[in-house]
């Protein structure tokens, strides 16, 4: 941004007596909020409004295009207001003047404006995936414009991002960096559309819904509570930390039935303790038992203090523990690690510690890949205001838990499982910024955790309000396939959320779904494929929010009908075309069940035009399920051509 002081400022001189060359102006020109910097595109066709800062009170002229809007700064130094729509797509002139200065945003376009925003598979980058380099060299577009949004997890909705962050054209120097999912939707959308286009990334590897979801979110599901536990972390730490201890405390004694006074956590409870080889991994501690170990963990170690650095305030810092670390001192809860995969500091107030010796304990649990205290050793320390600091990066010891109960509550003001903490950071300072549609890609962190489809409809009802769109479409990508091939019909908490996103999808007038089960990787949660993932975006973009008349989420199954030989008949919606199958003259993947659940049994699966029959088998249907697997095997396809994804349907009655 172009920014000028026009008018005269008051100069005040740093030094002593007359003004010298190190005078500066105490006042400064009035600055446009991100979203309106250069290389921005303004949503057309909606309400237009543009905010920023400026001195508190301040009256500043806001200038758009032909239009000009006079509002005051208030209090704080925020400015907002509001402009008519604009149809005409193109070049636009942007700028906010007050009597102090003006700023003036270059090379802004009103066009069409997506945020895309989920966890890693959105996350991931163009650099990261299947032909970067092809892809990268020829992606020069200033019609294209990209905005990375920074992580970040706060316990309040922030009005600012907490690094700069700025609009880029299209270029070998801005794509590579950028979500590739995200990036190949707005390519072929510019192609579609013929107008500037402005991509959006706020996304969080490994993040659950929750922290996506704001106050009012929270609040419809029954998690105000949570929300609540946010507020009291922003205001009052240590009270919030107790309270969270007592809740992870109680949670334990009920999952393990340990009385009070009996837990792990207490300095006199022997679990068998072994030194801890070498800060880093326990898998690469060469201990057979903890080499593929997910699960909890004990640590301990002893610390020595004197009566003058026991009687003070201290600060913990405990380096990295993956996935989350659980601290106590002397069996008095400290508190939990709320950043994932990064350093944790807790504070300790004065009563905790005592002058001698010290037990200190950690319980880490780990969920996926690595786990332990990973150090450094230099960012394990115990930090006193006086009387100097206790390094803690040696002499630990540990004992694997007897017992690794599911479920262990985390921290409401946590990074990815947080309630609100990323939704505070990285979707509340976008304001009321206007979109064309929103890219939602998420749930794998959610699998197994009930709930997820009313978590859904009422972060998309709350991200609708924040935008002031009602109608604002979002488009949610449904889960590839990862994980070990079935070899027999078996439960899959995968399969379930596929269905359970189809459902959620369906039942909003404004959504849409992208099926990726085809594009996945058995062995790899981040599959590479992001160009037809970005197709499939588009496909499903252009129906729900520029109307055009094609299936929007592809072909889906509507009901299954007992046939007389005891088999079913499944009718589809959806489809493009007929049904055709790949690779084999019949349709794989198809299951009858019986009302156990280890009642279901492969079946072969005939196309006939827009339905599948599946022939009895002489036993009990009562439901049928398709692609019921984590990574299942599937060749089902209509002419578009896009897959039939995983789904569960009761057998109804053919009479």
């Amino acid at each position: 941004m172009k920014r000028s002081n026009r008018y005269r400022c008051l100069i005040i001189a740093l030094g002593i007596g007359s003004l010298s060359a190190t005078a500066m102006p105490v006042c400064a020109a009035p600055t446009l909020d991100t979203m309106f910097g250069d290389h921005a595109v303004i949503q057309r066709d909606r309400p237009v409004i543009i905010s920023g800062k400026a001195d508190p009170s301040e009256k500043i002229t806001i200038t758009l295009g032909r239009e000009m809007q006079a509002v005051a700064a208030d209090i704080q130094g925020h400015f907002e207001t509001r402009f008519a729509a604009i149809t005409n797509v193109g070049p636009i002139m942007l700028s906010a003047r007050s009597d102090k200065g003006q700023v003036e945003s270059r090379d802004v376009m009103v066009g069409d404006v997506f945020l895309c925003s989920g966890q890693s598979n959105m996350e991931l980058e163009v650099r990261n995936a299947q032909d970067a380099m092809g892809q990268i060299r020829n992606s020069t577009d200033g019609q294209l414009r990209l905005m990375t949004v920074p992580r970040d997890a706060t316990d309040q909705p922030q009005r600012n991002f907490a690094s700069a962050v700025s609009w880029k054209t299209a270029s070998p120097d801005s794509v590579p960096d950028f979500s590739a999912a995200c990036y190949y939707m707005a390519r072929e959308l510019r192609k579609s559309a013929g107008v500037p286009i402005g991509a959006i990334s706020s996304s969080w590897g490994g993040s659950q819904i929750s922290p996506w979801m704001g106050e009012a979110a929270q609040a419809a599901v029954g998690r105000a509570d949570r929300f609540a536990m946010v507020k009291l972390h922003a205001s009052d730490p240590v009270a919030a930390e107790r309270a969270a201890s007592a809740e992870w405390e109680g949670w334990w004694r009920a999952a393990t039935g340990d009385a009070v006074g009996k837990e792990p956590w207490q300095p006199g409870i022997a679990l068998g303790w072994a030194d801890v080889p070498k800060l880093g991994p326990w898998e690469d501690w060469g201990a057979s038992a903890l080499s593929e170990f997910n699960g909890m963990v004990w640590f301990r170690r002893e610390v020595t203090l004197t009566a003058a650095q026991a009687s003070q305030a201290a600060i913990l810092s405990l380096g990295t523990m993956d996935d989350v670390g659980r601290v106590w001192i002397n069996g008095s809860p400290v508190g939990m690690s709320a950043k994932a995969w990064q350093p944790t500091s807790l504070t300790m107030p004065p009563g905790l510690l005592k002058a001698g010796r010290n037990v200190l304990i950690i319980n880490v649990m780990d969920n996926y890949a690595n786990g332990g205290l990973l150090g450094p050793a230099s960012d394990m320390v115990l930090r006193f205001a006086a009387e100097g600091d206790v390094p803690l990066g040696d002499t630990w010891r540990y004992a694997v838990a007897a017992k690794s109960p599911p479920g262990a509550p985390r921290v409401p003001w946590a990074d990815v499982t947080g309630a609100g903490t990323l939704y505070n950071g990285m979707i509340a300072p976008l304001g009321s910024i206007g979109l064309k549609g929103v890219a939602w890609y998420q749930g794998e962190s959610d699998v197994d955790l009930p709930g997820y489809a009313d978590r859904l409809a009422a972060m998309m009802a709350e991200w609708r309000e924040q935008f002031r769109a009602p109608d604002l479409p979002f488009v949610i990508v449904q889960l590839a396939a990862y994980g070990k091939p079935t070899t027999k019909p078996s439960e899959s908490g995968w399969a379930q959320m596929r269905d359970t996103q189809y459902r959620a999808a369906a039942a909003d007038a404004h959504a849409a779904l992208a099926t990726a089960i085809d594009l996945g990787d058995p062995f790899d949660i981040h599959p590479g494929e992001k160009q037809e993932l970005g197709r499939r975006l588009a496909r499903s973009m252009r129906a729900v929010a520029y109307g055009e008349r094609h299936s929007a989420s592809g072909p889906q199954a509507a009901k299954a009908v007992a046939t007389p030989d005891g088999g079913a008949m499944i009718e589809f919606s959806g489809l493009t075309g007929a049904l055709q199958t790949r690779s084999a003259a019949q349709a794989i993947g198809f299951e009858l069940c019986g009302q156990a659940a280890d009642s279901c049994r492969y079946v072969g699966g005939q196309v006939e035009g827009l339905r599948i029959r599946l022939a009895g088998d002489g036993q009990p249907a009562v439901r049928v399920r398709y692609g019921w697997a984590d990574s299942p095997v599937i060749n089902l396809y209509d002419e578009a051509p896009l897959p039939v994804s995983s789904f569960e349907l009761p057998i109804l009655s053919g009479r």
